[in-house]
């Protein structure tokens, strides 16, 4: 079995980007599941109704969350009802969820979204690596032949220290929410695929998706201007993991940058 796991999809930009080329993507590869982070994909920060619709018409099978995942109220009820839209199943909230069990035919995939404590919202959120053996054990009764972890951080440490100790227990952990692809895609000991972030899916010439003048007048003279996505040029960012059929473990792990 094939995942493709893309970065966080930036504003309208972003869309716009992936339904461009994650089609082609996914046939190139031969993808049998993709996960696209969708959390900052409105223009207005979150996700709303619109970018939600077109994540999905572009080819993705489950979309997960972050932090920004609660901006618009307005997507809080496709959050109860959409099986296949996540957010960090830790959030101290009682709005949606962070796990999904996906049927492919022979087998199925279990999809689970975590927000991590270190730099963020840490008195929002339960303690990830709880969250992620009771959600682990769930997908194992359910009959999940995959396990992947969408784990949605800022430090690296984090990450890692969450993928190794889920190595050998889930198919993959892939990072999100720096926007800076990390070019570490690996196997680990146990055989579980790992990358630390898998990147964004935004403007290139831009400060993680923003107008760079914007953010560099924050940091210089404080100037606290509302955040504008940029224009121009795009890229999209993800990784391409391979598993065993029979074991569930991963065989390999690519990233990818597609210009």
């Amino acid at each position: 079995m094939r995942a493709l796991c893309v970065g966080d999809v930036f504003a309208s930009p972003g869309v716009d980007m992936l339904l461009n080329t994650l089609p082609g993507l996914k046939k190139e590869y031969n993808i049998d599941l993709c996960i696209v982070n969708g959390e900052n994909s409105a223009d207005n920060n979150g996700i709303d109704k619109a970018s939600c619709d077109n994540i999905f018409a572009a080819g993705a099978d489950i979309i997960t969350g972050g932090n920004h995942t609660l901006r618009n109220p307005e997507i809080y009820e496709r959050l109860d009802t959409k099986e296949y839209l996540l957010r960090p199943d830790n959030l101290k909230t009682d709005i949606g969820k962070g796990y999904c069990l996906y049927d492919m035919g022979r087998y199925s995939a279990a999809v689970i979204n975590l927000m991590g404590r270190v730099f963020l919202e840490k008195n929002e959120c339960e303690n990830p690596f709880l969250c992620a053996d009771s959600l682990i054990e769930k997908a194992n009764s359910d009959g999940a032949k995959f396990i992947l972890v969408d784990f949605h951080a800022e430090a690296t440490s984090e990450k890692r220290a969450l993928g190794l100790y889920l190595d050998g227990r889930v198919s993959a952990v892939f990072g999100t929410h720096t926007h800076v692809q990390t070019f570490d895609a690996q196997v680990l000991p146990a055989k579980t695929g790992y990358i630390s972030d898998l990147g964004m899916t935004g403007v290139i010439d831009s400060v993680l998706g923003v107008k760079k003048e914007i953010i560099i007048n924050r940091l210089k003279q404080k100037d606290m201007s509302k955040f504008m996505p940029a224009e121009g040029k795009a890229m999209l960012c993800g990784c391409v993991f391979e598993f065993d059929d029979n074991s569930g473990l991963c065989l390999s792990a690519k990233e990818i940058k597609i210009i």
